[in-house]
């Protein structure tokens, strides 16, 4: 069967699904799909350009990668706004509608809404996975794919009472490759490798910092944290990251490290200099609440370190007591009080560790991978 994966990114990206996407490309090529991933010729981040995303993203060679003509206007968005967003779209849609017809039996595999919307008008043969409920040029796409990808059971509920028909739908969570996060350097090395504090106890996140995320959460339970523990806050676009740095001035969070946006590649060596990590979310974001599956989730399990996080739907579809501590979200002293307990409890600390370690081999792109194409292969 070949598989063409429709992705609007640039390539490699700073945000997490250009990993998702890559990993999953090569894992459909794996489970034996012939896999081609089709993505719009874009101007790439200035910190990004030149470099291989099979490289960055530790990817091997399997697929192609096939680059269409696009009006990319994002670079003036400042300028145009939302504007600049939807013309770069269309246009990507347009062209590549017009490479699509002369793919014979390909079925179509996005995540990407707006470029579905149009090549679902012409091609039945569509699977969408979704990762959040849109508004606009959602619905379509939806009722037209033959068989649509969640990430998590709370998109799955929000589909149905939509009037998606429940079989017509697959519950799949994010992954993670474990052996990624497998470093031969201690923890003293990573450290003096990342230029991090080589005393202290560090309680580290990585991933974005949008609101929906709760990280301010972490930051503000800083002040509750004892003295010789930092918090390491790694990753951010820039607007947030400006946004955090006026939070730290203004509550004066001298324990918190804000060392913004790092390859993906150094994310073994931070998680691996940690004695503890982090996930946060917030109640005030149904994203947050109920459909999101973070990546850095399955990163953690497979960092052999304690994990602290907050206790929502969400993160309780992979979390549990066995392999985290879980406290009240949206509550910096509540978050401060778990990350105490797995620095001062080392038994529990191990515990967890060990659960967790155990828990990730459930959670591979490959295995993803070989469920979603025994999903997509049934008959409706």
């Amino acid at each position: 069967m070949k598989l063409i994966y429709i992705a609007n990114t640039t390539l490699p990206t700073k945000r997490a699904h250009g990993l998702q996407i890559m990993k999953m490309c090569a894992a459909f090529t794996e489970a034996g799909l012939e896999t081609k991933l089709v993505v719009p010729r874009r101007f790439p981040p200035k910190e990004l350009k030149g470099k291989d995303p099979f490289e960055y993203y530790r990817v091997e060679k399997k697929f192609r990668i096939k680059k269409i003509f696009c009006l990319d206007l994002i670079v003036l968005d400042k300028l145009l706004g939302s504007v600049a967003f939807f013309i770069q779209s269309f246009s990507f849609s347009f062209f590549l509608v017009l490479h699509l017809l002369f793919q014979k039996n390909a079925l179509l595999y996005s995540r990407d809404r707006i470029g579905l919307f149009f090549a679902s008008l012409f091609f039945k043969n569509t699977v969408f996975e979704i990762h959040k409920i849109n508004r606009r040029f959602f619905w379509g796409p939806v009722k037209r794919a033959k068989k649509i990808v969640v990430i998590s059971r709370g998109l799955k509920e929000e589909l149905v009472k939509g009037g998606v028909p429940e079989n017509k739908i697959l519950v799949a969570g994010d992954g993670v490759e474990a052996r990624d996060f497998v470093v031969a350097e201690n923890a003293q090395a990573c450290r003096q490798k990342l230029n991090l504090p080589p005393e202290e106890k560090l309680v580290v996140y990585t991933g974005h910092l949008y609101d929906w995320k709760g990280v301010e959460t972490l930051a503000l339970a800083s002040r509750f944290l004892p003295e010789g523990v930092k918090v390491v806050l790694v990753g951010g676009l820039p607007g947030d990251l400006a946004r955090f740095e006026k939070l730290i001035k203004k509550e004066n969070l001298s324990k918190v490290l804000l060392l913004g946006h790092k390859d993906h590649g150094q994310i073994p060596f931070f998680l691996k200099a940690a004695d503890c990590l982090v996930l946060t979310g917030t109640r005030k974001s149904r994203v947050s609440e109920k459909f999101t599956s973070p990546m850095k989730m399955f990163e953690y399990l497979a960092a052999q370190k304690p994990i602290v996080a907050s206790d929502l739907p969400s993160f309780r579809e992979v979390l549990n007591e066995q392999n985290a501590v879980l406290v009240e979200p949206d509550d910096p002293r509540a978050l401060a009080e778990g990350v105490k307990n797995v620095l001062t409890d080392q038994k529990l600390s191990e515990k967890i560790s060990a659960q967790a370690m155990e828990d990730v081999q459930r959670y591979s792109w490959s295995d993803r991978a070989k469920i979603i194409r025994e999903f997509i292969s049934e008959r409706e």
